[in-house]
């Protein structure tokens, strides 16, 4: 996969089809629409290209009412490319941009990227004019000698799909089901910084997840059965999102991860997280000698849920 940016151009006599999104957590539709765009590519002869920006558009359009992302901008790089389309374009979206209307974007990814072919997803607009219907798409294409076709809708086990959907689970807690909506676990990565060490002195030592990437949403408070990977390798945990409040430990918001069979010194080392099921709510229990029965209960059942998990990978 190459990767275009706004100030590159596709030259010569290559023919482009394209499909355009913010693909945020390339869950099923995503893969429905680039499934759909690599055939059309190979019916019309062309090449296939993911359209997409660095930032969601509503950073620049209603920056309060910006959605949290579900992945990095390198995640979702990472992400595309294993769908092997040819190109990747990759564009700013700025104040310039948010004025276009949906045929002043089609002309500029015809000239600039020879695009011929544009994939739409079945319910994707764009453009300035958000009353714009697809058989305005099309005719608008056909002026400018775009084909404008339709993906079919993903309508698997897990439908309806959407990063709307996704992000509600995830702000809820429910990350096994928007494993399933994805195809895959929701990740959080950060580096390990210092806490408030109690952990280990129950019995639990854990690592202490800083430095989220701004912008990146947080699964709802409570404690999760994780895969953790630290120095390349993945490890079995349990991953607390909250305040402690069986330490006191104050109101700041923290995420401490338990890390199974593992005693390394891995402070400031990079660290991610993936989310594979809730396990409970967050509550403050009497004395330590319960939450360390709680932890052990919590690991018991983490162990259950991740040996699942990993049998059928």
């Amino acid at each position: 996969m190459k990767i275009i940016t706004d100030t590159d151009r596709i030259e010569g006599n290559v023919s482009v089809a394209a499909s355009i999104g913010m693909f945020d957590g390339m869950h099923r539709g995503h893969i429905t629409l680039i499934n759909a765009l690599k055939e059309q590519a190979a019916l019309h002869g062309q090449r296939s290209a993911v359209v997409t920006f660095r930032q969601h558009p509503q950073l620049v359009v209603n920056p309060n009412g910006s959605p949290r992302a579900l992945m990095t901008l390198d995640k979702k790089i990472d992400a595309i490319a294993a769908t092997s389309p040819d190109y990747l374009i990759l564009l700013d979206f700025d104040d310039n941009l948010s004025q276009y209307t949906a045929q002043q974007f089609m002309e500029l990814l015809h000239n600039r990227y020879n695009v011929f072919t544009l994939v739409m997803g079945y319910n994707h607009r764009f453009g300035h004019e958000r009353n714009t219907t697809f058989a305005h798409y099309v005719e608008q294409g056909r002026a400018l000698g775009v084909e404008v076709v339709k993906a079919p809708e993903y309508l698997g086990q897990y439908a309806p799909v959407s990063s709307s959907i996704v992000r509600q689970l995830i702000a809820g807690g429910r990350v096994e089901d928007a494993m399933n909506c994805m195809g895959h676990p929701f990740e959080l990565e950060g580096k390990v910084v210092h806490g408030f060490h109690n952990g280990r002195g129950i019995g639990f030592p854990t690592a202490n997840v800083g430095e989220v990437p701004p912008g990146i949403i947080l699964p709802h408070t409570g404690a999760y059965a994780v895969m953790v990977e630290v120095d390349d390798q993945w490890y079995k945990g349990m991953v607390n999102i909250g305040h402690r409040p069986t330490l006191d430990n104050g109101k700041q918001l923290s995420i401490e991860v338990n890390i199974f069979d593992f005693d390394d010194d891995i402070y400031g080392k990079p660290i991610t997280l993936r989310f594979v099921r809730f396990l409970r709510l967050e509550f403050k229990l009497g004395s330590i000698e319960q939450l360390r029965a709680q932890l052990t209960h919590d690991k018991q059942l983490s162990n259950q849920i991740l040996d699942n998990y990993l049998a059928n990978q």
